[in-house]
């Protein structure tokens, strides 16, 4: 089967009811989910094994322990660290269709579920606990809170650490996965912090759930993850653009090198960490854009001395635009360069180093402002509520984190 179409309607269309379905519905376990997990599994491509064989959706070599074994690969759209999760149950049987032995994944490993000398059998189910954020399966709350502090850390400070999980079989079928796009599934999954309760459980079952042939999920899971991707950029809120000045921003004025009789700087020095920001925000997917006031000149000449000049997707420079900020047609002019629109506007975000020109004329034209300050050579307080900046840096050390600390406050 070739699915095209990463929706749910895709996956169920046209399937058929047979005896290997009814068979896997019979069987299929339940999970323990937290009540704070954010999400509920997918998709389950189910496989049955006779005889000992490789899976087709994991690693293992499978050998039914009786007469066959149910494989069951559980989907999730999401782990609190990845984009994509593909986590594994094996329900051993035997010729009177009892279950005799479980195993499932937890963390690359194939584990035995099993309470002392018993099965996790619940009300003649199989039933296993799901790590709350990462969905290892464990077979008692007991056994998965041996992993607490992992999973604690992983859910807050370690949440979206990967972006999209590249390390799996279906990743060449993708297609490229951008930075922008990395960083889109990492600030979605930020916005999910959790924190486990290991408290109640909901119980989900996994006989209710979209329950497939694993040919028919394994066609589909790439379309799903790039209908995901493709839906992160259309829904979730983010940066589209970084405006950014360059005089006392990024580079010292006090070290322009100028020829007598010329406005046009031919060298200067960077500020401290300017290189640094500027490479991060590139490698994280950021479109950055010069908005800055001078001759175009001077710019080539300083931002290409360090070789930052390509950098940047755009540039808008007032000797071209004929316009100084604050003056709305310069951030017109950026918005219009990126390909972006007014309806936009709250989805950028301006660096400056004056109150006057970019502060005001970034929060005027609706754009959220980061003032650098770092000098006191021009005035450093607001004179009134339009230079007031949304957030406020000493160092351009600070700038990456306050970019992503705003973008993840966006609405």
């Amino acid at each position: 089967m070739t699915n095209k179409n990463g929706s749910l309607i895709a996956l169920r269309q046209g399937l058929q009811e047979t005896d290997e379905l009814n068979l896997a519905r019979k069987f299929a376990p339940v999970l323990r989910l937290d009540r704070s997990e954010p999400w509920r599994p997918t998709a389950i491509g189910f496989t049955v094994f006779l005889e000992a064989g490789k899976s087709p959706s994991s690693k293992f070599e499978i050998a039914p322990k009786a007469d066959r074994v149910i494989e069951y690969a559980i989907f999730w759209d999401y782990d609190i660290q990845h984009l994509y999760d593909l986590e594994h149950i094996w329900v051993h049987l035997d010729v009177d269709d009892q279950v005799v032995a479980v195993e499932a994944s937890q963390h690359g490993k194939r584990v035995e579920m099993k309470n002392g000398d018993a099965l996790p059998i619940e009300n003649g189910r199989v039933t296993l606990w799901a790590e709350p954020g990462k969905h290892a399966h464990f077979a008692s709350r007991d056994a998965m809170k041996e992993r607490e502090a992992h999973t604690r850390y992983e859910c807050s400070l370690g949440a979206g650490l990967h972006g999209v999980h590249m390390g799996n079989p279906f990743s060449q079928e993708f297609g490229e996965v951008t930075p922008y796009e990395h960083r889109l599934a990492r600030l979605q999954m930020q916005r999910l912090m959790m924190e486990p309760s290991y408290g109640e459980t909901l119980r989900w079952d996994c006989a209710e759930g979209d329950l497939v042939p694993w040919a028919r999920a394994e066609s589909w899971i790439p379309e799903r993850v790039k209908h995901l991707i493709n839906d992160l950029r259309k829904t979730l809120p983010h940066f589209k653009a970084i405006f950014l000045d360059c005089g006392d921003t990024l580079i010292d004025e006090g070290t322009e090198i100028k020829k007598e009789g010329s406005d046009v700087a031919y060298g200067a020095e960077l500020l401290p960490h300017a290189r640094e920001a500027l490479n991060t925000l590139v490698a994280r997917g950021y479109r950055l854009a010069l908005v800055a006031d001078g001759p175009r000149a001077t710019f080539e000449n300083i931002l290409g001395q360090h070789d930052l000049w390509g950098h940047f997707e755009s540039h808008t420079i007032s000797g071209d635009v004929g316009v100084l900020k604050p003056d709305y047609r310069m951030f017109e002019c950026a918005i219009s360069s990126l390909g972006l629109s007014e309806t936009d506007a709250g989805s950028i975000v301006m660096v400056g180093n004056n109150l006057e020109r970019d502060i005001k004329g970034a929060n005027g034209a609706g754009h959220k402002s980061i003032f650098h300050k770092w000098t006191q050579r021009r005035n450093v307080m607001p004179t009134d509520a339009s230079e007031e900046p949304t957030r406020t840096i000493a160092s351009l050390h600070e700038l990456v984190s306050c970019i992503e600390q705003i973008e993840l406050s966006l609405t």
